[in-house]
This record gives C-alpha cells, structure tokens and sequence, in this order.
C-alpha cells in the first residue's frame, strides 16, 4: 500500500513549504541530466545525454573474481565497518594509480571517496559559508553546480576555449569580489577533457593557475574524471604533479579523481589527495556523511587494481570511446553539414557544439525527443546567462551504428523546430528549411 499520496512538479513545491525545508534548498533544481536518463529507459530511444561509461568497458569477469576472492579470503574484514580515509589496501592502489598520472602522492594523502561526487561535496562543506565565492570555467560540469548552490555560494564563471579555462581572467574575478566585500575559497576545474565542453587545460595554463593560487591564497580543486580517456594527443600531467614548479603550492591544490569511468561506476568510489591539514579536516566532515565509503566495494576494487587487469585494459577501453569520438564528429559533418560547429575533443566522453542560425537546443530536444533521441542542452551547464544555442552530445554509450542514426533523428529534429519557428513568424526568411533531410 502507498501511504503517499504522489505529487507533479507542479504541486511539490508548494506542499513542500509547509515543511519548512532549509534555505539551501531555495532554488535548487533537480538536475536535468538525471531527469533525461529515465527517458533514455524507454524502448527505442538513443541517448547522447548522460556521461555513463559503455559497458562494453566493463571488466564482469575481473570483478567477478576479485569479488570472490574477497569473499572467500578476506569476508570478515570486506563486511565490517571501515576506516573514514578509506582501506589502506586500496589506498595503496590509488596512490599507485594517480602515480602513473605524473603526480606521487603518499597514501596517508588520500581520503577515498563514495564517488568524487562527494569529493565536490567534501570540499564545499570544508571551504563555503554561505555567500563565499567558487571560481568556475563557464559553461561547468552541472552536479558541481548543483552542489555549489546547496552550499548557498557566489559562483563566479570565468571563460573557456580550446586550451581549458581561461585562467587569466581569475585575477579580475577575485579583485571584483574583493571590491564587493566578498571571500573566495575555492577554484574548481576539470583539466582534462572538460565536463561539458571537452577541452583540456594547457600545461601553461596549470602553471599559471598554481602561481595565482599561491599568491592569491585561493584553493584549487583539479577534478580529474576522464583523464585516462585519451583519444588523441599527449597526456598533460595533473596540476598537483606541477606544484614543485610553484613553491608554496602544495597547500593550495588539491586532486581529485574516481573509478567510474575507467572501471565501473556502480562501485561509487572516487579519491581525492589534500595537504595534510585539509585532508584532516575531510576526513572528520565525511565521518559525519557517511562513516566510510562501502568497505566491501574498497577490497573489491583493491584487489582488482592489485591484479593488473585495468593496465592491461586501458588500451581498448580508449580505443573504443576513439571510435565512438570519431563516429560522432563524423555523423554531425555527414548529416548536419553547416547546420552546426562543435569541438574535436582529443578523449573525455563528450562533444560540445553549437546550433547556427539561431536556434534554441531545449525546443529541439523536445522535438529530438519525439523522434527518438535525446541530448543535454547546453543551458543546463551555467550558472547565469547561458548560451542557448548549445548542446552537449555524449558519444561513450552509443555504438557507432546508433551514433549515426542518433544524428539523423537530431537532423529531423532540427527541421521540425525550423518549420514551428517559421510558421510561429510568417516574416522569417526560410533559410532554416533549406537542408538536407535524412
């Protein structure tokens, strides 16, 4: 039986204020990437919205047996409670990993993570009050956002172009806010393959982002998510393997990174590497969160990484979001010709584009709906003013064939919003009814 009666989006708000819900919650929306994903489970339709990682990628029989090993030889310590920090035998596997990125962090620097969602989390509840600033690239990984806003901060949005985050322009934001009366805490970005737009912060750009951290006393957040996705290209090393060449930055920078792209995500581990005094202040805010990451999901993932398999499989793990990279670009120049411009991102899991001729990507997507596919507005990804001609297109689910045929149904969906935008203005030109149909 339903002792509740169900309630539209309509009706939530409204009966939700009879509960007195905390002012964090004021404005705060439900994250439209979430909300396509139950679309995406209908029969049919094909999805270029969400960041999931293929299937294909997954390791069934290596985590099968780690699992059984686990099981069979270690159960009481996998079922019991855990450390806060994380089990020692898996932090020794990250500190192992990130080592390889290029940086060599010590294992007692390590917090492991239930996700590195919660590392965004962690480090708001350590750095904001309500109203302290966050620098962010614009346009911004979506779930940082919405976590920003449930820590009530400022977001400030500096720019971004093939070569990352525009860096420079942090000075002016900080000197604005100190104008203001306002405190900057935190820089957040994603260097490698950015979440949406897919570039990649150059070396030049970390070392500058290092120096104004220092100088500025400012925390840096590097999130780290997708840099073993490499296409194309020469891997960058994390902005913590370049703190020798910055003295003093050590203790303003932070890493952090997770195993849901590269091995699975339904283990909800991430990790993130703090200096010493941060990294005791996050262990003793997550005792509060969570007591500790599932310790059961920490041996299993240890003995994993332990067994060499990840190493082993990295190489056709990137091959395939290669094909799927190359898949996608080469759809949207087939079908959609001059209709659109977009990045040619060098790994990562998305391509972020732009719609010419004025159209607006959230009326396409409910006519791409229609037809069978679906991606994420570009507006979804800024905390003000958003550009609304522009799309992010996630290629890693998709196989190559459903690419194409994916970029077909956004053809037809892009006719669609051309002819209601005409026949809703008798006067415009028509130049929009002039393409190519698939």
């Amino acid at each position: 039986m339903n002792y509740y009666p169900q309630m539209d989006s309509r009706s939530s708000g409204a009966a939700g204020a009879e509960y007195g819900f905390s002012s964090r919650m004021r404005g705060v929306q439900s994250s439209l990437i979430r909300d396509l994903l139950k679309f995406a489970q209908r029969p049919g339709i094909i999805s270029l919205a969400g960041g999931l990682p293929s299937p294909v990628t997954f390791d069934v029989e290596g985590l099968r047996s780690a699992a059984e090993e686990v099981l069979a030889r270690e159960p009481a310590r996998a079922l019991q409670y855990g450390l806060t920090d994380g089990q020692p035998a898996l932090k020794h596997q990250l500190a192992r990993l990130t080592t390889s990125r290029g940086a060599a962090p010590a294992e007692e620097d390590i917090v492991v993570t239930t996700g590195s969602q919660q590392g965004i989390d962690l480090m708001a509840r350590l750095f904001i009050d309500p109203g302290d600033v966050v620098v962010v690239e614009r346009p911004a990984y979506l779930a940082a956002l919405q976590t920003f806003a449930l820590a009530q901060a400022s977001v400030r949005c500096i720019g971004s172009d093939a070569n990352g985050a525009r860096v420079e322009e942090i000075d002016a934001v900080l000197d604005a806010a100190a104008a203001a009366g306002e405190t900057v805490k935190l820089i957040y970005v994603v260097a490698n393959f950015a979440n949406p737009s897919g570039a990649t912060l150059t070396r030049e750009r970390r070392l500058r982002l290092l120096r104004t951290a220092v100088a500025r006393k400012v925390f840096v957040l590097e999130d780290d998510p997708y840099g073993e996705l490499r296409s194309f290209g020469t891997s960058v090393v994390p902005v913590i393997a370049l703190c020798p060449e910055v003295p003093g930055s050590a203790h303003w920078c932070g890493y952090l990174s997770t195993l849901s792209k590269i091995v699975a995500p339904g283990l909800r581990l991430g990790w993130v590497v703090l200096p010493p005094a941060v990294r005791e202040q996050a262990v003793i805010c997550k005792q509060g969160m969570d007591l500790h990451s599932s310790t059961l999901t920490q041996e299993v993932a240890a003995k994993y990484l332990a067994s060499g398999r990840l190493e082993a499989r990295l190489p056709s793990i990137q091959a395939a979001y290669r094909e799927r990279n190359e898949a996608l670009a080469a759809a949207l120049t087939r079908h959609l010709g001059q209709r659109i411009v977009f990045n040619r991102p060098e790994g990562g899991m998305f391509l972020w584009a732009r719609l010419n001729e004025g159209f607006d990507a959230s009326d396409v997507l409910r006519h791409a709906m229609e037809e069978g596919m679906i991606f994420v507005p570009g507006s979804a990804f800024y905390s003000d003013a958003p550009d609304r001609s522009t799309l992010r297109l996630s290629f890693a689910t998709a196989a190559p064939a459903e690419l194409d045929v994916a970029v077909q149904r956004l053809s037809r969906a892009l006719d669609r919003s051309a002819h209601r935008t005409i026949d809703s203005n008798p006067e415009a030109d028509g130049k929009a009814l002039k393409r190519r149909r698939s």
